[in-house]
């Protein structure tokens, strides 16, 4: 499954969107040269050591990638990268402050001018538009602050206290527009043969994702309630505590099944009557009432013996499963997703992206890069030898 092997894509690259958009494209066979500062690379690398040394972030957005060290700032090479995505790229991917690839003469107006096919994408907080810049063009963005201004933090956590989510979400929405429309830009110059540049923000990306909560408060009505991991307008939706310590996630979504849990889960047929709860709304607006009788009901059971009620019972079920048993998953492992990639550390496990195709030809799972590991490999193709390289390190330094 390597339907972009001959697509070569240079990237200006550091943190998460645009990192994850084109480790998604090298899983898909394209040639991902990403461009790093020369001593201390993408910052990532340096978020944690939690994978036998290397950075849990970097080690997930880099796999398949070659790492080529340039200070950009420095004329020559600049000129080199220039050269590099002339010669050799079908799409460019920056996620630098806006309006530093134009500085740099990377622009897709500047670039576009030599390869009218070429396709740029522009990846920042709110958008890099110069004739709609809008008033927070320049602000920085981080996946916390676009999380809070995109309206997420305020619809997520408890009554008592708004709260993030665990992933970067914002960054990984980013990261997934800017995929898609690559591809589509791709698909698109196949029938035009024209390049395009692509402008994608965090903030549009993550308002995006906030969909029904919108909806919900739409001409001045009342947000949905943070109501902690429980679902905020269905009930009984969310967690749960059996009787052994370890919680069970359900969610009801229809009357039938409401009168199933009363009858095969919680043994109380007579409470589907129940006039405070014969509706959804009702026990929504009951919830502390009806959450009193689930717990006391599930207080003698353990949660295996929770979820073999709720499964019998066809009503939906899940553990709250932590980092170690996603990793012991059984239903991952029996749909043979894990896999290994090779890092400077070793071999550590990957799992294949998302999606299978019929035709058995799995996605490129390639090594994870060193810092520069590929530097000269890539100069030497254009043209440079051991003693123009040195040369250029030397230039750089000063």
């Amino acid at each position: 499954m390597q339907p972009l092997k001959g697509i070569t894509v240079v990237t200006l690259e550091h943190a998460i969107a645009a990192p994850f958009a084109t480790r998604q494209l090298a899983d898909l066979g394209a040639r991902v040269i990403k461009i790093e500062r020369p001593g201390s690379g993408d910052f990532a690398r340096g978020y944690d050591e939690r994978v036998r040394g290397l950075a849990s972030h970097f080690v997930w957005t880099n796999r398949s990638k070659e790492s080529l060290t340039l200070d950009v700032k420095h004329p020559q090479a600049a000129a080199l990268l220039r050269r590099l995505i002339i010669e050799q790229a079908d799409v460019v991917v920056q996620n630098l402050a806006p309006g530093a690839a134009a500085r740099l003469g990377l622009s897709f107006e500047a670039l576009a001018a030599e390869k009218p096919g070429l396709i740029v994408c522009d990846i920042s907080g709110y958008g890099d538009d110069r004739h709609r810049p809008g008033p927070y063009r320049d602000k920085k963005a981080y996946d916390l602050l676009v999380q809070s201004e995109a309206g997420f933090v305020s619809v997520t956590g408890t009554p008592d206290e708004p709260s993030k989510a665990g992933p970067s979400i914002a960054d990984i929405a980013a990261g997934m527009y800017a995929y898609t429309n690559i591809l589509a830009a791709l698909m698109q110059r196949r029938i035009d043969g024209r390049g395009r540049r692509i402008d994608l923000s965090m903030l549009e990306s993550l308002g995006e994702w906030m969909s029904y909560p919108l909806y919900y408060a739409f001409d001045g009505a009342p947000p949905p309630p943070r109501t902690g991991a429980s679902h905020a307008t269905i009930y009984p939706y969310g967690p749960f505590p059996a009787g052994d310590g370890r919680t069970v996630m359900l969610g009801l979504q229809n009357e039938r099944e409401w009168q199933a849990f009363c009858a095969q889960v919680l043994l109380q047929p007579a409470l589907a009557q129940d006039p405070r709860y014969t509706s959804n709304s009702k026990r929504s607006a009951a919830r502390v009432a009806l959450r009193a009788i689930i717990v006391e009901a599930f207080a003698t059971l353990s949660a295996a013996e929770v979820l073999a009620r709720l499964d019998a019972a066809q009503i939906a079920n899940a553990q709250v499963n932590t980092m170690a048993e996603v990793w012991q998953h059984p239903q991952l492992a029996a749909r043979g997703r894990w896999r290994e990639v090779e890092t400077a550390v070793g071999r550590v496990p990957a799992l294949l992206p998302p999606g299978s195709w019929d035709d058995g030809d799995g996605p490129r799972l390639d090594a994870v890069p060193a810092l520069g590991q590929h530097t000269e490999a890539i100069l030497g193709a254009l043209g440079l030898d051991a003693a123009a390289i040195a040369a250029l390190r030397a230039a750089e330094a000063v």
